[in-house]
This record gives C-alpha cells, sequence and structure tokens, in this order.
C-alpha cells in the first residue's frame, strides 16, 4: 500500500506518452477509479474494518485496543476453519444490530478507566439503547484485562451483562484472561472445539504439563445402555500440588499403540529412533494427530515427520476430589465412533493407558465454577460424569463443616448407572445430603430428566434460593444444561437468573 502513489504516478506518466486526449481522459477516469477502490481498501484495512464473510459463516467479533482482542479472534477464527465450521474475524462496530447474527462469539479487552476500546464506542452506546431485542441470539465471550488495574475487564463484564439484558442467551458462562492467563485461552480453545464439534486443534501455547502416575481405574456402570463410566485416581509427581473444587484437569492424551505402530509401518521408520529430546520416535508420534491416509508421509525422515504433525490438543475433565484425599479423582465415559475407534483422551484415559501409566496433566483452575468459603446450603444439578465437579464441592463442603445440601441427578438406569451409590447414601443419611432426588430416564416408560425433577420441585427451589443457596449445575451442554437454564428462566425470571449469577449464586461447568 505504501507504493501506491509511486504506481499511480508511473502509470499517469506512460498515459500521457502514449495516449491521444481523447482517449488520456477515459484512461485517466478508470485509473482514478482504481485509485478510490484501492484507498477504501486501505483505509478498512488500517482500521480492522474486514470484507465480511457468508451468512452461512459465524462471526467471531473483537474489541481491540492494543491488537491482542483481534489477534485472539482470528486466531479463534482460524481454528473454527479449520475444524469444519466456516467463521470470520470482525470488528464488533461491523455487526448489525438491526440484523444480529443467530450465533456470535466476542472477544473483548477494556479500556482505558474500565472503558471500550476507541474503535468500539460508539457500538458500545448503540447497545445501550432501549427497545434493542436480542432474543435468539447466543453468544460466548472472552474477556481479556490486567488484574493490576481495578477495572479488570469492566467491559466484556458490562457487555455481558447488556446482552443478556436484551435477551441473548450465552452459550457458556463468560471468561476473563489475566494478562493472556495461557490455561484461560486454552479453555477458551475448549470452547471452540466443542461448538466445532471437533476437538482435534493444537493449544496456542505449549503445554506444561507434568507427569502424574495412573493408580486405579474402576468400571462404575457395567451393563449399562449407555457408554461405560470409569472413576480413576490419579497420584501426583509430588506433594504439595494444590487446587479447589471445580477446578479442571487437562490431561495430554496418547494414541493407542497399535494406530503408532500402523503408522509407522506405513512410513517405514523405527519407532525406537531415538530423538534429540531423549524420547523415541514412538513415544513423540503418541502425542500427534494421525492422519487416515500415511501414504503422503512416506519417505520424511523422524523430524520431517513430526513436523507434519500437530499435537493432540488437551481434554477437560471436572475434578471429583481434593488435594487433601492424597490423589486425583476423574469420571470419564469411554466415548465411542461410528466405526468402532474410541475417543482420543477417553480412550487412552479408560483403556489404552497401563496401571501405573505416566499421565500427562495440568491442573487449570477454574474461577467460575469455585465457591467462596461462606455459600450457604447448595443445589447440586448434573447427569453423568458431570457428578464429579458436584462431588468435589460436596467433598470441600463435609471438609468445611456445611451441611444439608441439595444433589438432583439423572442418570439411565437405577440398577447399572447409579454413580458412587454408597456415598451419596451415606451423605444422604448423615444429613450431609438434606436432600437426594434422581431421575433414572430409562426405568419408566416416559424419560424422566434432572429437569423435570426441578419443575415439579419449583416452590422447594424458590424456597431454598430464598434462604440464601446457591445453583451448581454440571454436565452436558446440550440437553441437560440448556434445558435446567431455560426452565430456570420461566420459573424465577430473567431478573431474578441475571441476578443470582451476579452474585456469584449460580454457576454452571459445562461441556
Amino acid at each position: 500500500m505504501k507504493s501506491l502513489p509511486l504506481l499511480a504516478g508511473l502509470v499517469l506518466a506512460i498515459l500521457l506518452f502514449w495516449l491521444e486526449p481523447p482517449r488520456l481522459v477515459s484512461a485517466l477516469l478508470v485509473l482514478l477509479a482504481w485509485l478510490a477502490l484501492c484507498f477504501y481498501s486501505w483505509r478498512n484495512w488500517r482500521s480492522g474494518r474486514l470484507p465480511v464473510a457468508s451468512t452461512n459463516s459465524l462471526p467471531v467479533a473483537y474489541a481491540s485496543q492494543g491488537g491482542q482482542a483481534r489477534g485472539i479472534a482470528e486466531r479463534s477464527a482460524a481454528q473454527l476453519a479449520q475444524a469444519g465450521l466456516p467463521a470470520h474475524a470482525l470488528p464488533l462496530e461491523a455487526l448489525d444490530l438491526k440484523q444480529p447474527p443467530p450465533r456470535l462469539l466476542l472477544v473483548a479487552s477494556t479500556y482505558g478507566d474500565g472503558e471500550a476500546p476507541e474503535h468500539v464506542a460508539r457500538f458500545a452506546l448503540r447497545l445501550e439503547q432501549p427497545g434493542l431485542d436480542l432474543h435468539g441470539m447466543e453468544y460466548a465471550l472472552l474477556g481479556l484485562g490486567d488484574r493490576q488495574y481495578s477495572t479488570f475487564c469492566a467491559f466484556a463484564q458490562r457487555l455481558d451483562h447488556t446482552l443478556r439484558a436484551r435477551g441473548a442467551s450465552a452459550l457458556f458462562d463468560r471468561l476473563e484472561a489475566d494478562a493472556l492467563d495461557p490455561a484461560v485461552l486454552r479453555r477458551w480453545q475448549q470452547q471452540l472445539g466443542q461448538l466445532a464439534g471437533n476437538t482435534e486443534f493444537s493449544d496456542w501455547l505449549p503445554a506444561d504439563y507434568q507427569p502424574w502416575t495412573l493408580a486405579t481405574r474402576k468400571h462404575l456402570n457395567p451393563g449399562s445402555q449407555g457408554a461405560p463410566l470409569y472413576h480413576l485416581q490419579l497420584l501426583p509427581p509430588a506433594d504439595g500440588i494444590q487446587w479447589q473444587a471445580g477446578d479442571i484437569a487437562e490431561i495430554g492424551p496418547r494414541q493407542s499403540p497399535a494406530q503408532v505402530e500402523a503408522l509407522l509401518s506405513a512410513v517405514q521408520l523405527d519407532g525406537a529412533t531415538l530423538l534429540a529430546e531423549g524420547r523415541t520416535l514412538a513415544d513423540e508420534l503418541s502425542c500427534r494427530q494421525l492422519p487416515e491416509d500415511p501414504h503422503s508421509l512416506h519417505g520424511l525422515l523422524p523430524q520431517q515427520l513430526l513436523e507434519q504433525l500437530p499435537r493432540l490438543a488437551h481434554r477437560d475433565y471436572s475434578i471429583a476430589s481434593l488435594p487433601e484425599d492424597g490423589h486425583l479423582e476423574l469420571l470419564v465415559r469411554l466415548q465411542q465412533h461410528a466405526d468402532g475407534r474410541l475417543g482420543i483422551g477417553s480412550g487412552w484415559l479408560c483403556a489404552h493407558a497401563a496401571s501405573a501409566a505416566c499421565i500427562d496433566l495440568r491442573i487449570r483452575a477454574n474461577p467460575g465454577f469455585r465457591l467462596p468459603h461462606e455459600s450457604g446450603p447448595l443445589i447440586l444439578i448434573g447427569n453423568g460424569s458431570g457428578l464429579a465437579g458436584l462431588r468435589a464441592h460436596l467433598r470441600e463442603r463435609e471438609r468445611l463443616g456445611q451441611h444439608g445440601h441439595w444433589l438432583l441427578f439423572g442418570e439411565r438406569n437405577a440398577a447399572h448407572d447409579f454413580l458412587l451409590r454408597e456415598e451419596l447414601q451415606r451423605w444422604q443419611h448423615s444429613g450431609h445430603l438434606a436432600r437426594l432426588d434422581l431421575a433414572f430416564s430409562r426405568d419408566q416408560a416416559e424419560p424422566v430428566y434432572v429437569q423435570h425433577l426441578l419443575r415439579e420441585a419449583a416452590d422447594d427451589l424458590r424456597g431454598w434460593l430464598g434462604r440464601g443457596a446457591s445453583l451448581l449445575v454440571c454436565g452436558s451442554l446440550q440437553g441437560m444444561g440448556r434445558e435446567v437454564d431455560a426452565l430456570l428462566h420461566g420459573l424465577l425470571g430473567e431478573a431474578e437468573v441475571e441476578r443470582l449469577r451476579e452474585a456469584g449464586r449460580y454457576r454452571r461447568d459445562l461441556y
């Protein structure tokens, strides 16, 4: 773009030399039109206003003062596109509020004293205008900020509140990254993978896993109509590793030995080959995304092969235990594809990893699902492996001497899927659980889910909340998570749900 004046001058000199006056006028008009188009494109490029993609493309809007939010939005759009979901990054002010998209992703920085970035200021005012209806729009929001400032993520918080007030529905609870916290960015990437239905991506920042040891693995639901669910215990590499109820274990998964061996055979390389880092080629390949057709990789040297294969993305699992237990516990459902292949993360943890195997793991703080020490009685709602995150909170409250909670939990059949039965019944008998409502969907002609139990107990729900109870929801986003949220809005009203959320008394961990 900097060479535009020089290029225009050169073209003008050629025209003056070769063309006669009548043709020269026409040529000059074409040249001027071309220069105007170039100037328009250059101005948009400088301001960040990029061409809008097709209506089928998911917008990833950014509010960026220094460029960080824009960069993350562009990387987010690229990850979604690579996962098969068309997406495009654009500045927030380019959105048409008269025709809002059905789904929107937002990356928002805070500027100055809690203000919107300069390029978004006028749009933020339009968003505040009364009468704007955003019902039917779903969104996810990542806020960027610095906790050294008292207005940390203030604009993202205000944006979140305004969107909810206008009727938009949050796909996930707002994320806030302090100084580009890698753990929060990984969580954002995980949410992108959920939206795209494809978790095969590479972390934007290098992994910092620690070597944990698989101590025990127990099949909890033999005979179930659903997929197998396992209870795992992992031993830390050293004493003193801390986490809180609500936090997440990020697992670095591995491919099965059979798949690694099949690739090595296809490319005719020796898996025992030592690499510069001291690891074998087979070990390094187990951490990589492997192609279905390896023939294009034939003839590559080991290092060249690894450069062609991205690292496997981490998998998130709710932690079901506390550091005081001396180990970390997970509830993992074994996923199986239509062709019989096991899921990468669950296959590694539930099937391929041998007893005492080294498990790559890092703990991610999850402030949005943590609780303060004093939070009143808990109403815990979940299904399936979502019981893990709820169990950790119940164990934490037990250690704090706070009893009298209410658990609503759903699975398929009581005979096979009453997970952690002895522990839950013990808590019920001791009074730690004042109430235990169970929904086993396949034990009667008409399916019954936790949201049905909650609807039937509407008056009790209002009574508990009136006494200062906090709501925790953990489990699947599709189905249970969304339906519970919609039910709460219907039973309590949008204003009350928002009040509970702002007070930290309505927290969700959905996947």
